[in-house]
Order: C-alpha cells, then sequence, then structure tokens
C-alpha cells in the first residue's frame, strides 16, 4: 500500500493543508475488540431471572389504553384497574425473535449512512437540556438561535453522526409546535440523521413524515429504509407514560428504530445496589422492546441503558463514576445476549467545563467502548447533569471522540510498517528524526490532535499562554466561521416549508 493512501485516511483536507481545524474526515466508526465481560455467566443468568420475575410478578404500569389491548391480546396479564401490566418470559422470547440485530439508518446524505449493530459505533450530540452556555455569552435558556449553531457545529464536526432529540429547548417558541423548527433545522442546517422528539404520536410521525420529505420519498417508502430514530425514556421505576408509549407506537408502526432507555439512578430510581438497579433496567427495557414487537414484529429496537447512582449526602445525579462505568459494560453483555443493539451515554455532572467534566466524561466513554455501545447518545456537549448545552465541552468532546476513533483504528502490520529496514539504517544509538523511514509519514504517522497543545513551555507562554478551555472557545467560533450549509433541492425546501404551515395551522393552540 502506498504511503498516500496509508495516511490519507488521517485528516480531512482542510487539516491536512492547514486551512482548518484539524480533525479526521467522516468515518463509519468500527470497534472490533473484543468487549469486556464484567459478570461471569452464573450472575448473568442470575440477572436475567430476577428481570423475569419483575415482569411477571410485580408487572409495569403504563398509561395507554391502546398498549395494554396489545399485551392483552398477546396474553399478557393486563390489570386495568391499576394500570399494570404482567409478562412472562415466553412473550418476550417471542419479540426477541423477531427484533433485529442490526439496522440501517439513511439521512437525506446516503454517503452519511449510519449501520447501528454489530461492531459498529456512532456517537450523537447532547439533546434535551433547557439551557446553554459559553465563555462568552454565560449561562442562558435555550433558543432557537443556539439550537441551530450547535446543529451547525455538529454538521461541521465528522465525530458527530447523529443529531439528539432537541440538542436544547428553543424555550421562547411554542411547547406545541416548536419540534417543527428543531426538525426543520435538522434538515436545513445539516444532512445527518436525527432523533425525533416522541412525546406522543403527532410529534414522531412529523419527525417520519419531514425526513421523507428530505429525502425524497413517502413515509411508507421509510419504512424499509429508516431515516429516524428516538429514545422512549422509561419513567423509572417501572412506569411507562401515555405520551411514552404512544410515541413509541407510532415509530415502530412506521418500521423507525426506538431505543428503550430507563432512566435509572440508583438510590433513588432503583434500589441502591447495582445488581438490583440493572435488574430492574433490564426488566423495563425488555417490556419496552416487547410492546414495539407487538406493534410490528421486526420493528427495529435497541437496549438502551442510562443506569448511574446520586450523591447520598445531596441526592443529586452523579455520572461518569466507577458504578456509572460498570453499569455501561455490564448493559453491553445484556444487550449482546439478546441480539440487540446497545445505547448508552457518556454523561457527567460538573457544572462547569473543568477537569471534573473531562476525566467524568472520559470514565463513561471508555466504560462504553468497553461495553460494545453501538450509539453512544449525548456524546458531545452535555453538561451540568444534562441541564446544560455547551459550545466549550462540546470541542472538548469532539476531541475525547476523535481519540475514541484513532485507538480503535486497526494498527497497520504492513512489512514497512514492521521497520525493519528503518531500524537498520540507523546505528545504534542515533535518532530516526531525520530518517527516510519518518519523514515520508511524519505529517500522517500520529493523531494530530484538535484541542490539546503540544508546546513547551517557553514556547505557549510566548503564544499567549492560553488553556484548553479558552482555546475551545477559539475551535467552536472558527467552527462557525468555517461552517458549510449543505446543499438541499429548493423544491424539497419548499415542500418542507408548506408541510410545516399546514402542520402549525391543524395543530393550533392543541397538542399535535
Amino acid at each position: 500500500m502506498s504511503q498516500e493512501r496509508r495516511g490519507g485516511g488521517r485528516r480531512s483536507r482542510m487539516a491536512r493543508n492547514g486551512t482548518g481545524i484539524p480533525q479526521l474526515p467522516w468515518q463509519n466508526v468500527e470497534n472490533n475488540y473484543a468487549p469486556m465481560q464484567m459478570l461471569d455467566d452464573e450472575r448473568m443468568d442470575a440477572l436475567h431471572r430476577n428481570s423475569m420475575r419483575i415482569l411477571s410478578e410485580l408487572g409495569i404500569r403504563v398509561m395507554s389504553e391502546k398498549a395494554m389491548s396489545l399485551f392483552e391480546r398477546a396474553g399478557a396479564i393486563v390489570d386495568r384497574e391499576n394500570m399494570t401490566i404482567r409478562i412472562d418470559e415466553s412473550l418476550v422470547n417471542a419479540a426477541l425473535a423477531t427484533a433485529p440485530s442490526s439496522f440501517t439508518l439513511t439521512s437525506r446524505n446516503k454517503d452519511k449512512q449510519l449501520h447501528i449493530g454489530g461492531t459498529a459505533m456512532a456517537f450523537g450530540l447532547v439533546a434535551g437540556p433547557p439551557n446553554v452556555h459559553d465563555r462568552i455569552n454565560g449561562r442562558r435558556q435555550g433558543n432557537i438561535a443556539d439550537y441551530q449553531n450547535f446543529t451547525r457545529l455538529a454538521h461541521h464536526f465528522n465525530a458527530i453522526h447523529i443529531l439528539g432529540n432537541q440538542v436544547c429547548a428553543p424555550i421562547e417558541l411554542p411547547a406545541n409546535s416548536r419540534h417543527l423548527d428543531t426538525y426543520y433545522t435538522n434538515l436545513t442546517l445539516s444532512d445527518l440523521c436525527y432523533h425525533c422528539t416522541a412525546i406522543g404520536r403527532g410529534r414522531a410521525v412529523d419527525g417520519i413524515n419531514m425526513m421523507a420529505i428530505s429525502r425524497g420519498i413517502s413515509a411508507d417508502d421509510m419504512r424499509a429504509s429508516p431515516g429516524v430514530i428516538t429514545i422512549i425514556s422509561v419513567n423509572s421505576p417501572r412506569l411507562f407514560d401515555d405520551a411514552m408509549a404512544d410515541g413509541l407506537i407510532a415509530m415502530a408502526e412506521h418500521g423507525q428504530p426506538v431505543t428503550v432507555t430507563p432512566f435509572t439512578l440508583m438510590g433513588a430510581m432503583t434500589p441502591v445496589t447495582l445488581a438490583a438497579a440493572l435488574c430492574q433496567q433490564n426488566a423495563e427495557a425488555l417490556f419496552g422492546v416487547t410492546l414495539a414487537q407487538l406493534v410490528n414484529p421486526g420493528a427495529p429496537v435497541m437496549y438502551g441503558a442510562f443506569a448511574s447512582n446520586v450523591d447520598m449526602r445531596s441526592g443529586a445525579p452523579a455520572f461518569g463514576t466507577p458504578e456509572n462505568t460498570k453499569a455501561n459494560i455490564i448493559a453491553g453483555q445484556l444487550a449482546r445476549r439478546y441480539r440487540l443493539p446497545y445505547r448508552t451515554s457518556n454523561a457527567n455532572a460538573s457544572n462547569v467545563v473543568d477537569l471534573q467534566a473531562a476525566y467524568e466524561t472520559e470514565m463513561a466513554t471508555w466504560g462504553a467502548v468497553l461495553g460494545g455501545a453501538n450509539l453512544i447518545y449525548h456524546a458531545a456537549g452535555w453538561l451540568e447533569g444534562g441541564l446544560t448545552a455547551s459550545y466549550e465541552k462540546l470541542v472538548l468532546d469532539v476531541e475525547i471522540l476523535q481519540n475514541v476513533m484513532e485507538f480503535l483504528r486497526p494498527v497497520p502490520f504492513a512489512e514497512d510498517d514492521l521497520g525493519f529496514d528503518a531500524i537498520k539504517a540507523v546505528p545504534a544509538g542515533g535518532h530516526f528524526f531525520g530518517s527516510e523511514h519518518t519523514m515520508s509519514r511524519y505529517e500522517t504517522a500520529f493523531y494530530q490532535p484538535m484541542l490539546s497543545n503540544w508546546q513547551n513551555y517557553g514556547s505557549w507562554q510566548e503564544a499567549g499562554g492560553h488553556d484548553a478551555l479558552e482555546r475551545a472557545t477559539d475551535i467552536w467560533q472558527q467552527a462557525l466561521r468555517d461552517y458549510e450549509e449543505p446543499q438541499l433541492d429548493p423544491a424539497i425546501r419548499e415542500e418542507l416549508d408548506a408541510y410545516i404551515a399546514r402542520r402549525r395551522e391543524e395543530i393550533g393552540t392543541g397538542e399535535p
């Protein structure tokens, strides 16, 4: 393999030419290392058995008449008075038999198609915070201008593969129709797949229809070629509200993937022990998987996990902890046991972009990588326990993600890589700085950081002595200057505009 070909994929054209922020090119990330097995078979079996007991003896409370009817027809024990559904293992096994082990997401840019499952790994933009922060403008409520900027940054940085469900809530827009504005932003300022808002049926269907319009196909065509995904958050302990259930049903009916994710904080939403939390999380996730398959056998579904602990002194959520990291790894074992794609997160609990934000995010990220995660949600920009989307944290996270991507890149072992002739050419006690082997690949031999500064102390001081936080501020501003809006056919934009106008009128002051 020629040297040009070996090094050509390491950095983008802009970075190689020195005209832009150094970053890796867009790529489908593969984690071909064997995932970590934290629990042996005996403990995995015990966890599974206890999860089945939760489902069959205690059940899940479901606030959806349609969901109760679906389970009732399937033979579950449905207590309508208490809205509780109990299912046995046979119903779960039947669902797992039809749930696919992988699926593909296709956005309006077919070159950015995502395979979800197996050894594939994708990183998502932060989703859901009500607040935004950067060092220039401070902390403020989420708004559409910041939402648009975060979408531009997600499009610009190649390490981000998918947009989350509202990177920040645009508080100034009407709550019943703001999803139309955020979907429109997703589709016009980026060409990535995105997560639908699945609070009820209407928001989910709007997300499906708008992605279909952007691709120039019908919503029926999207059944065979999904383009959006959603997160179904179980209200732990053991509660599916009506909005989440209806959103799941709508997505499954249309063949779009759902990620069933219990939000389990040990000591608050689950018992304090990790084993008990994993049992409850597993039961809740499998219940949602079963519901999706009852709606539409074969509908794509993900095993979601978001387990961590609380600070037992204050009750505040904690992330990036040893318990959170273990949970990320063990949840991956469970997802593989059930042959389901696996979603988790790399959250942190820091209130500012500081050392705590960095080391907690690193801990959680490596838990996800070691656990074989297929989708790491909230991977870029999460701060303050999910209450804030941070510009500087997004830059820090992209650096972390690029380090992970480069770590996962297979080590080349061609004859020239083994370097015998290079070693032979340098005398004992010499150095390799000017050797032909070094000079032919010095630009691409190692990962070039985007945020890290490797100058010696004197050179760093002379250049202004900027720390990583200051450098991150400069980087996101430069990224917005360098951003190029992806082209969109004017006819498609016009059709999206017409769809939004019609839906605003239909929604009015009611719920979508």
